[in-house]
């Protein structure tokens, strides 16, 4: 009987739709999968960024297949509904992304940067000038500053 409908039509459609059918029949079991877990349970396990990223992906994939839905029933998806809410899911994803990527961005240690920086312009010439110059302050205020008054003793 396949070969019957093959005929009927080109062949480079027959792969198309062969390997459309065997994409639909993954995406089928993956959904069996996600729908076999108690879903309660699986946010539990999850923390926050983790949930979101599950929720924006369940109903990014809901919406895709509603876009499909509407191709294979001859209604063009981009004047429907369905296209702004797929802009809007790609959004909040583009706020997830955002928040992941600052948290694996590197942190600055000012004090090292500091250090570090300092000890690469490190002059050995310049760094005993400065004890001298130190120093010689230290011992001007001690001149400078007057000697306590002795009390006078009856």
């Amino acid at each position: 009987m396949a070969a019957e409908i093959s005929e009927d039509y080109p062949q480079e459609i027959d792969e198309q739709l062969t390997g459309f059918d065997s994409s639909v029949t993954e995406v089928k079991t993956m959904l069996e999968k996600l729908m076999a877990m108690n879903r309660n349970d699986l946010q539990q396990k999850l923390d926050p960024l983790d949930q979101a990223k599950l929720d924006l992906m369940s109903a990014y994939s809901l919406n895709s297949l509603f876009w499909m839905y509407l191709v294979t029933q001859g209604v063009n998806p981009r004047e429907h509904g369905i296209k702004q809410e797929l802009e809007r899911i790609r959004t909040y994803m583009n706020r997830v992304k955002e928040i992941t990527d600052k948290k694996k961005a590197a942190r600055l240690d000012k004090g090292a940067a500091a250090r570090f920086v300092r000890n690469a312009l490190y002059d050995a010439e310049d760094k005993d000038s400065r004890k001298k110059v130190a120093s010689k302050k230290a011992a001007d205020t001690t001149a400078e500053s007057p000697q306590p008054k002795r009390p006078k003793q009856n």
